[in-house]
């Protein structure tokens, strides 16, 4: 059974608030397009005013040649000169207005290429501004997604607006017209457009209701399509016998949709077709009366063409002014999506923020810091309170979901912590500059990114400012035992990573975590964090990097997190996490004594290899 939307099946009127207020943005929105390229906007504006006016000079001038072909007719003596004049003028109208439909085509692509590049670039740009906490909360995914999948759309509400201006030049001066010969076609005009407007106007909010209203399940099936479909997805997909769950489950999403947006499409074509029948009676109506006239003496034969070819073309522009309007509206709704996304509040950065310091001479300090994710109700870490000393190396343990993680998070200010403190050097990380201080870590996740770029970029990024330095980068390389991954790549350092491009090749698990690793060496950051950077190397391999990584971190503050406690016990102190409070915190020998948690966890993964 199809999902029943309030905001489609029992919405009663059209939200008439919604479709004014979002054309608020429009003047915003012209002003990014300008601002992609004034040149061709302004080219863009000057051809359309000037093709504006082209229909009604075309129109006047021939019936002016009919007129003047007319009056020949009856002279006994015929004379060609005004008719040659009128039919060269008219020649020249349609020239030009080709010319002018061709340069407002040219210059309509090329600007909306160059708005689309700037806004995709907006939108990935605004990502930098904005938290952890935002990138991890489903309710701001579906407003990222609406701000991202209507960049098509943005580019042809631009070229929408523009005609909607261009056309409402050619309708007044086409109404002007008609005014000097028949003021009361006007009437009759409207009365054959409007109720077909109103109605496009209702669907074009109920639209845009159903869309919103679904974004999530949207999302939905763009997933269910990825890992249906997906190179990385395929071997679970086959082994466990996937394929039908998912293509079910697309299947009863996907119908739910279609059956309300059937049912949406059905009414509007109905309600289309009634009124575009009473459209089309006024118009011949309309039409007939003009004949009469013409008939009767009151109009002559060259008014006629020119009320005749006026009042089709005014209505077939009326029509296409409102139809466009009606996009216009449902568009602008997107666009405040848009808008919403990019003036999303994000904290600034206060004037009086401290300086990073140079070098750590004192450290971190957590004061009784507790934390619970937005949206759950079961807090992960409950009153932790310890330091790391400056060039200390630290390990973090504990089993799955003790707040490892979490605690680098809150380090790095991705979040922030619902009660306590976090001091570097004796105050509080909240008084320094966030960018500045950010740049102070070197920091590997567990979840790191396989950019599929080449292998010198995927090294690079780990210092952007250095992305073009390979002395730095083999340097990295080196360090990380990267390189042994390199010299067996067909174009060592430019070679392509993933599959997704051209002579692009995938790597394993583990050496993609060197290269990862290669990243947090190219930074060469005075705190180095790494969070399970390691799970896919052998135990031989991950030993020999994190001895490596001891050594080469020598007078730099590091936190571990690993599963292994021979890599773990490399630390000069462990804290042990457990029910999100920290239950151990001491040397190797120290927690051993103890003969609690750490101890335990250890003597089991110690009896693993025995």
């Amino acid at each position: 059974m199809a999902r029943r939307l309030q905001s489609i099946s029992e919405k009663k009127k059209i939200d008439w608030k919604a479709v004014w207020g979002a054309f608020q943005f429009i003047p915003r929105f012209l002003y990014e397009i300008k601002d992609a390229s004034p040149l061709y906007f302004y080219t863009n504006a000057f051809c359309r005013i000037i093709s504006a006016l082209t229909p009604v000079a075309i129109l006047y001038v021939g019936k002016l040649l009919v007129d003047e072909i007319i009056l020949q007719t009856q002279a006994t003596e015929v004379d060609y000169y005004n008719i040659i004049v009128y039919a060269v003028v008219e020649l020249g109208l349609v020239f030009t207005t080709d010319v002018l439909s061709r340069l407002i085509n040219l210059t309509d692509g090329l600007q909306g290429d160059l708005y689309s590049n700037a806004s995709s670039i907006r939108i990935i740009k605004k990502t930098q501004e904005l938290e952890i906490a935002h990138l991890e909360d489903p309710e701001f995914y579906d407003k990222l997604e609406r701000a991202r999948i209507q960049t098509n759309n943005r580019v042809g509400l631009m070229s929408t607006i523009l005609s909607q201006v261009q056309n409402l030049i050619m309708i007044v001066s086409l109404i002007i017209g008609l005014v000097y010969f028949e003021p009361w076609l006007i009437l009759i005009l409207f009365l054959s457009i409007v109720p077909s407007f109103l109605n496009e106007l209702k669907f074009s909010s109920s639209r845009y209701s159903l869309a919103r209203s679904w974004t999530a399940e949207r999302r939905e099936l763009d997933y269910l399509r990825y890992i249906g479909a997906n190179d990385k997805t395929a071997k679970e997909m086959k082994l466990f016998g996937l394929i039908e769950f998912v293509a079910d489950r697309f299947k009863r999403l996907s119908d739910e949709y279609f059956l309300v947006n059937k049912k949406l499409a059905v009414q509007r074509t109905w309600l289309g077709t009634l009124f575009n029948l009473l459209g089309t009676l006024c118009y011949y109506g309309a039409y007939g009366l003009i004949i009469v006239r013409t008939v009767s003496g009151f109009l002559t034969v060259g008014e006629l063409t020119f009320l005749s070819g006026s009042f089709n073309r005014l209505r077939n522009s009326l029509q296409n002014l409102f139809n466009q309007f009606t996009r216009i509206s449902e568009s602008a709704l997107y666009l405040k999506d848009y808008f919403d996304y990019l003036d999303i509040k994000v904290s600034a950065v206060p004037a009086d923020a401290l300086p990073v310091p140079d070098k750590l001479e004192i450290g971190f300090e957590f004061k009784d810091v507790h934390f619970t994710y937005p949206g759950s109700e079961n807090p992960v870490l409950n009153g932790v309170s310890f330091k790391i000393n400056a060039r200390e190396k630290m390990a973090f343990v504990g089993q799955n979901g003790a707040g490892k993680t979490t605690l680098i998070k809150l380090l790095l200010r991705f979040y922030e912590p619902d009660a306590g403190e976090i001091m570097l050097e004796g105050k509080n990380i909240n008084l320094y500059n966030i960018d500045e201080y950010q740049k102070f870590f070197g920091v590997i996740f567990q979840d790191f990114i396989k950019y599929e770029f080449k292998v010198r970029e995927n090294i690079g990024v780990g210092d952007i400012n250095r992305i073009d330095d390979i002395a730095a980068i083999e340097m990295a390389a080196e360090r990380s035992l990267a390189d042994e991954v390199v010299n067996i790549l067909n174009d060592g350092y430019d070679q392509q990573l993933g599959k997704r491009f051209s002579r692009g090749q995938d790597l394993s698990g583990g050496q993609w975590q060197k290269i990862a690793l290669a990243r947090a060496y190219m930074k060469d950051a005075d705190v180095m964090i790494l969070d399970e950077p390691t799970s896919a190397l052998d135990a031989r391999a991950e030993y020999e990097a994190f001895q490596r990584f001891i050594g080469l971190t020598q007078g730099k503050t590091s936190i571990i997190i690993s599963h292994r406690f021979s890599t773990v016990r490399m630390a000069d102190r462990i804290m042990v996490l457990e029910d999100g409070k920290v239950s151990e915190l001491g040397t190797h020998e120290e927690l051993m004594e103890h003969d609690r948690l750490y101890a335990e966890l250890f003597s089991l993964q110690a009896a693993g290899y025995n």
